[in-house]
This record gives C-alpha cells, structure tokens and sequence, in this order.
C-alpha cells in the first residue's frame, strides 16, 4: 500500500523553508498567484520540485491575497471556473519552459472547503480543469461530496486527508477561527497521517504555512514509512 505526502507551496517568501519542505514530500501544490505567490516564487518552486523529481500540482485559490484564500467570495460559478482555469494556465507557463508538468489541480482554502459542500462551486472546479487536462486528477476531502461530483463529471480524483487539521466528527475540517484547528505536535501529526492511510486517503497534506511544518512532515515520513506505506 501507497500515500502520496503533499504540501502547500510557492505561498512564502522564505526559499530556505520551501526548499526544505520540499525535502520531505512527494507532491507539492504550488500556488498559482492569486491567493499567494508570483512568477518569481513560482518558478523557485517549481524548480525545486522538478529537480527531486517531486509530483507538482496546481494550487489555485480565491483571487483574495489580503486574506490568503481563506475567506469565501461572492463569485459565480462562471467566475470561479474562469480564474481557476487562468490560475493552472499561469502555473503551467512556467513550469512547462522549466521541462516539468503539472499532474494535478487542488484548491486553496476557502475553495476547497466550499467546494466541499457546494456542488456549483465544485463543477466549476471541475469544468475548469476539464477545459484544461480532462486526464488530470483532482486533489479533494476524503469522504466529501466533492469527489462524487468530479467523478460524475468523468474526472479522475484523489481523496485527501491532513495530518496538521483537526476534524469534526461529520468529517468536515474544524474551521481555523475554533480553538484547536491546527495539530502542530509533530507526533500528533504523524499519528494521524498513518491512521489516515489506513483508513484509505490516497493522500495525506501538511500546511506548508502550519507552524514546525518541516518537522511535522518529517515526522509523518518516517511513521508513513514505518507503518509500511
């Protein structure tokens, strides 16, 4: 048995982070300019992916940087789909003159998790990815709604969980603003990722942005590995 291990990228200024973020994963989302990120950090990052022979993924957002994604806008289905299909198509510039690819496409933030519960926001995700690489797959919350609509839609998908958020007991992510959102105890993490693995997420995510993130993704290899995945 397998799990990819992916982190949040190209959202930070500090390349000595990211580099050693890199270090630890097998997929990284790499930010597309709209809720972080530039062409500058961009290709850094891209470059630091394809030189480990790291996966790369596109990680567009809510075009919101004064609040980093995190906060849902009133945009239509129309809109989210175009920005969304802008946002791949500024990423894929760069890394495709860098000879890299983009294997795969997963919102930011507060995308996600209103595509998580909203099946309009989640087919224009979707259509946007279709128009681009209907071959591509589609990063989304284990046991959500949103895997069924891309599926529906004939697109392929990989069910994702996280070892650094806390969850509810429907299984939706505890919101940020709630005491105890993030789990940043690097054992706690790594004990998570690998029951999380068990119970079938074909992915596991640490926030590149979660505080001790580079221990916390050390911590869940080596346990990912260990337990055998």
């Amino acid at each position: 048995m397998r799990v990819d291990l992916n982190c949040d990228m190209g959202e930070l200024e500090d390349a000595a982070h990211e580099a050693a973020l890199m270090e630890c994963v097998t997929s990284a989302n790499i930010a597309c300019g709209a809720h972080a990120g530039d062409e500058t950090i961009m290709e850094r990052t891209a470059r630091l992916a394809i030189a480990r022979g790291v996966r790369i993924g596109a990680h567009p957002g809510y075009p919101d940087r004064a609040n980093f994604g995190r906060f849902e806008m009133a945009l239509t289905p129309a809109e989210i789909e175009a920005t969304t299909l802008d946002q791949i198509a500024r990423l894929e510039a760069i890394v495709t003159r860098l000879g890299g690819a983009i294997e795969y496409v997963k919102a930011h933030g507060a995308l996600y998790n209103v595509a998580v519960r909203n099946r309009q926001v989640a087919e224009a995700i979707g259509r946007a990815v279709a128009k681009w690489n209907p071959q591509a797959r589609l990063f989304g919350l284990a046991g959500s709604p949103m895997l069924e609509v891309w599926r529906g839609m004939g697109l392929a998908v990989a069910a994702e969980a996280f070892a650094d958020r806390c969850y509810e007991p429907d299984g939706s992510l505890r919101n940020r603003k709630l005491p105890g959102a993030l789990i940043t105890d690097a054992e706690a993490a790594a004990s998570q990722a690998v029951a999380l693995a068990r119970a079938g997420a074909d992915t596991i995510c640490v926030h590149g942005d979660t505080p001790g993130a580079v221990g916390i993704l050390k911590a869940c290899r080596a346990a990912l590995a260990g337990a055998g995945l």
